[in-house]
């Protein structure tokens, strides 16, 4: 299994929404729907609430790649 790391500028995120924003998912509602139909976990388990609260050093499956979630430091 690849890994690649999401960078998050706030926390918590909506899982949804990295899901849409990364490019996983083609839209919101397409975010939605591949979390309802269960094929995401969070930390290793499936996860099906849409708007599970991700944060930094959670980990994320989908689609054969696993995501670790970093949240960016925006201090200068």
């Amino acid at each position: 299994m690849t890994q690649q790391i999401i960078h998050i500028h706030r926390e918590p995120v909506e899982l949804y929404k990295i899901l849409k924003f990364t490019g996983m998912a083609d839209s919101g509602g397409g975010a939605k729907n591949v979390v309802a139909d269960g094929q995401v976990k969070v930390n290793g388990a499936v996860e099906l609430q849409k708007r599970k609260k991700i944060m930094s050093g959670d980990t994320i499956e989908f689609a054969g790649v696993k995501y670790i979630v970093k949240l960016e430091d925006s201090a200068p």
